[in-house]
């Protein structure tokens, strides 16, 4: 796992460029981590980081994580995560990391809780086209069909599509583009959708996969110079 940070999606709204080219981004509100504890292999076998996200009163604490948060000499967190890093030498206990560790990056990865759907049936979940609407077929527009086979094997195998709940689960996108990053504010503006509702966290980490396209904002560049360019021309006929 990748070092990351914890946010707050906000909601969805459109970022326009002056190319004319509008997207549709997410905003996410993300607060600053601190750095509780510094895990070496010396300790545990590995290298990590345990990061603190979020304001929690004290009351809500049980009596171990008072103890923790006293141990420490900080304000009490509500989430606690655990980072492996590489480099263990980078990081301090005390330390606060934020937005800027994605200063250089193009492309992130983010995980969330998608939003439940409740009990749905086949042709919802699964994308099931249902039965046929003409006559002889009685009240089974909508079902799912036979579900097992013969008295050989005699069973429903395990994984059959069937109705069922559907969402609420943890789901990560990956290679999502930052359209740009607020500091002053701590928010930042990630191109398409994200999972979970309104107020939901998310949890944001640098894209493990290396990729190579043209993002928006270099696409956005480029159209404003062929534009600069067709307009010096037609200067130049004048």
């Amino acid at each position: 796992m990748t070092i990351g940070l914890i946010g707050k999606k906000i909601g969805m709204t459109r970022e326009f460029f002056d190319s004319g080219i509008s997207v549709p981004v997410t905003v996410l509100s993300v607060e600053k981590g601190r750095i509780l504890d510094v895990i070496t292999k010396e300790k545990r076998g590995y290298d990590a980081i345990k990061v603190g996200f979020g304001k929690i009163k004290n009351s809500k604490l049980t009596k171990q994580m008072k103890g923790v948060f006293t141990k420490k000499a900080t304000e009490p967190k509500k989430i606690l995560k655990e980072f492996r890093v590489n480099n263990i030498s980078e990081f301090k206990e005390g330390h606060e990391i934020g937005l800027e560790l994605f200063k250089d990056q193009k492309y992130v990865d983010i995980t969330a809780k998608t939003i439940g759907k409740g009990f749905a049936g086949v042709m919802k979940r699964h994308n099931f086209s249902g039965n046929k609407a003409s006559h002889g077929v009685s009240v089974t527009h909508r079902s799912h069909g036979s579900t097992g086979q013969n008295q050989d094997p005699g069973k429903v195998f395990k994984g059959k599509k069937m109705a069922g709940h559907m969402g609420n689960k943890v789901r990560t996108i990956q290679n999502l583009e930052i359209i740009k990053s607020d500091l002053e504010n701590n928010l930042i503006f990630v191109k398409g959708s994200v999972p979970g509702s309104k107020n939901s966290l998310v949890l944001i980490q640098k894209n493990v996969k290396n990729i190579i396209r043209t993002t928006t904002l270099e696409k956005n560049s480029k159209i404003q110079t062929e534009v600069l360019k067709k307009t010096e021309k037609k200067e130049e006929k004048k």
